[in-house]
């Protein structure tokens, strides 16, 4: 017996008050859009609708891309920002039940498209994060898109591996080079050979020391150039670009200079260091709201101290890379931020001297641009619908979009808070 195929949904027509064109950084008054499938089929509101077309009238809201969130750990945090268990309670299987719960959170919030970068957890060599993509477009869990880096590469005690946060003594929760600890060229290259193989569409390397750990001096190089370079050259010959977790300018310049597509927070960067990313082209996800609003009340003293030393700096640095031109992406650095607060990144890139359109272009097209996605990021005919309500004008005040109503992903509605009319 044929296996029974789903009836294709109608045609859908949104209409609303306005709508956002992103790249003149305009509203448009009336908004429509004509979805058609998966897809964007008309803009504005067409004088003939195709037979059995619904339409759905969103009233007093503006339509926006769906937004992007390019750093995530959705296997951390949760809805409670916290848990009860500890790191040896949580196997596999609940990580993964926890990611379904936040990443079902993040898509209500508006984020219909994620990079979630880098488990740090021992899984056997499991790829945790790509099994959630595969539930996700298989339309078992509901979530964003998802791009996956399996397991983030760090060395032996580098700010990534998971046993220095909980101060393990030696032989308690051993990792493999399959879950990202790989220490010389030879064991790097296998890391990210393995990531690929298995999944990863992205590639998540931690290049220096952080701040929230016990590895030293925050930004410490941690990786030789060597290894850097062994580490883009196995990514990029697989067409996969490399994120690197980066907080010291001489760190960052290593990473700029080997070739690193992306660096994660950059906290530290020189003017000269910044000028070299855009001279290279190279993305920053700053993460900088975190700087303010990440809860450090129970951190070791070591770490608070070191996190008051560094997260003014932080602010500052991100202030300086948008005056030079860097390309800036959104990323919360969730559950740093709570799941699905984008909002407060998009609010804190204007207080560091964003415009509300170039902070949510940071969030759409910029973030599109990184991910090498032409299908989303716009309302376009021949794009992905992927379209979120809001109330207001988001480019009067970002904040608006933490109040989202309506969210639709592949032109399937997953929030409808907007009641008929």
């Amino acid at each position: 017996m044929a296996a029974r195929q789903s009836a294709p949904r109608p045609p859908v027509l949104l209409r609303a008050a306005r709508m956002l064109d992103i790249d003149k950084g305009e509203l448009v008054e009336p908004g429509g859009l004509l979805v058609t499938g998966e897809h964007i089929t008309e803009v504005g509101l067409p004088h003939r609708l195709p037979e059995g077309t619904v339409v759905r009238d969103l009233g007093d809201v503006t339509l926006m891309p769906g937004l992007m969130d390019m750093e995530v750990n959705l296997f951390l945090g949760g809805p409670d920002h916290r848990s009860p268990l500890i790191p040896v309670q949580e196997d596999p299987a609940v990580r993964t039940l926890r990611a379904a719960a936040n990443a079902r959170r993040t898509l209500r919030r508006g984020y219909t498209t994620v990079r979630n970068l880098g488990l740090f957890v021992q899984t056997g060599g499991v790829l945790l994060d790509v099994a959630l993509k595969k539930a996700i477009d298989l339309g078992w869990v509901e979530g964003p898109r998802v791009v996956p880096a399996g397991h983030a590469i760090a060395p032996t005690g580098g700010h990534l591996d998971p046993t220095m946060f909980q101060a393990f003594a030696p032989g308690v929760l051993p990792l493999t080079v399959e879950e990202g600890i790989a220490n010389g060229v030879a064991e790097v290259r296998k890391a990210v050979r393995y990531q690929i193989k298995y999944g990863a569409r992205v590639v998540k390397v931690c290049a220096s020391n952080g701040v929230m750990s016990h590895t030293g001096p925050a930004g410490a190089q941690q990786y030789s150039d060597e290894e850097l370079r062994a580490i883009v050259d196995e990514a990029h010959r697989a067409g996969v670009k490399v994120a690197a977790h980066c907080m010291g300018d001489l760190a960052i310049r290593a990473a700029v200079e080997a070739g690193i597509d992306c660096i994660e927070h950059g906290f530290l960067a020189s003017d000269a260091t910044l000028d070299l990313m855009v001279e290279r082209g190279t993305f920053l996800v700053a993460t900088t709201f975190l700087t303010e609003g990440m809860d450090t009340e129970h951190a070791d003293p070591a770490l608070r101290a070191k996190a008051a030393d560094v997260f003014p700096r932080a602010r500052e640095s991100t202030s300086r890379a948008i005056r030079r031109g860097v390309k800036v992406a959104l990323g919360t650095d969730a559950p740093a931020v709570p799941h699905g607060r984008g909002a407060l990144e998009l609010g804190a890139l204007v207080d560091r001297g964003m415009r509300p359109v170039q902070a949510l272009r940071a969030a759409t097209t910029v973030a599109a641009d990184l991910i090498d996605a032409d299908d989303r990021g716009r309302l376009e005919p021949g794009l992905l619908a992927d379209v979120i309500a809001v109330p207001g004008d988001p480019l009067a005040d970002v904040s608006v979009t933490g109040r989202v109503s309506f969210v639709m992903k592949g032109g399937q509605v997953y929030r409808d808070d907007i009641p008929e009319p």
